[in-house]
């Protein structure tokens, strides 16, 4: 849930979705529909139908159980290195490090130069204490969300200034960590069609002469029908007779 949206904006999501789902066979039993229907609100639902096929995987081969290993967590849908050493060091506190943005932010300053994702992620693995993987990774979180920060760090409160080779050298530019700007768009993107979509089904099927109104792209016939063959291709919408289209 973490992936690309705020913390703030995950909690609630995150709260009903453990009431809903406490294990991997009641969301796999629940199906893909219940999954996606509990994920709103979250955005990218094809994050929604990963977990929920990881359930099944889980659920029929692996005895409900959560692997530990990466490379069996790996195998997960949707499961890339990020998430498996989250699930690694997070539930079963292997010694490996975990990096996000801030984390990458963090260590690119500290050490006073620019890190490539590869690069930070052995910098974080030799840093992680072996016994407190759990506490390091949450700190170095913590640190990249509260002092760290992209604009305006607060250099004065953290507990890492001593050691931060970007501040012993004056800030000197350029940032360590900067990266060059993107620029990106989600209004009027396909992918703003694909959610708008998603979340008229969540209150039932659709007739095809509905879904220009949902997507907001009246005139634009082969568009809509284009975001509708990716949503079924992806799995996250099926033809039900008639042409409607429906939740799996």
């Amino acid at each position: 849930m973490l992936q690309q949206t705020q913390a703030t904006r995950v909690v609630t999501p995150f709260v009903r979705w453990v009431a809903e789902f406490p294990d991997a066979p009641s969301c796999a039993w629940a199906g893909p529909a219940a999954a996606i229907a509990a994920w709103r609100g979250l955005g990218y639902n094809r994050r929604a139908l990963n977990l929920h096929r990881s359930a099944v995987v889980i659920t029929q081969c692996l005895g409900g159980q959560v692997p530990s290993a990466q490379e069996a967590l790996r195998r997960l849908p949707g499961v890339g290195p990020y998430t498996a050493r989250a699930v690694m060091a997070f539930a079963f506190g292997a010694p490996v490090g975990v990096v996000d943005t801030n984390v990458a932010r963090v260590l690119c300053r500290v050490s006073g130069r620019r890190c490539g994702r590869s690069d930070a992620q052995a910098l974080a693995d030799r840093l992680v204490p072996a016994a407190e993987s759990w506490a390091y990774n949450q700190t170095l979180f913590d640190i990249g969300a509260v002092h760290c920060k992209a604009r305006g760090p607060d250099c004065d409160g953290c507990p890492l200034r001593d050691r931060c080779a970007w501040a012993a050298s004056g800030w000197r530019a350029p940032d360590p960590a900067a990266k060059p700007a993107r620029a990106t768009s989600f209004a009027g993107s396909d992918r703003e069609g694909r959610g708008r979509i998603v979340a008229a089904l969540l209150d039932g099927p659709l007739a095809v002469e509905d879904l220009a109104r949902v997507t907001g792209w009246t005139g634009e016939g082969a568009r809509v029908a284009r975001v509708v063959e990716s949503l079924v291709a992806d799995g996250l919408a099926v033809r039900a007779p008639g042409g409607r289209l429906r939740l799996p």
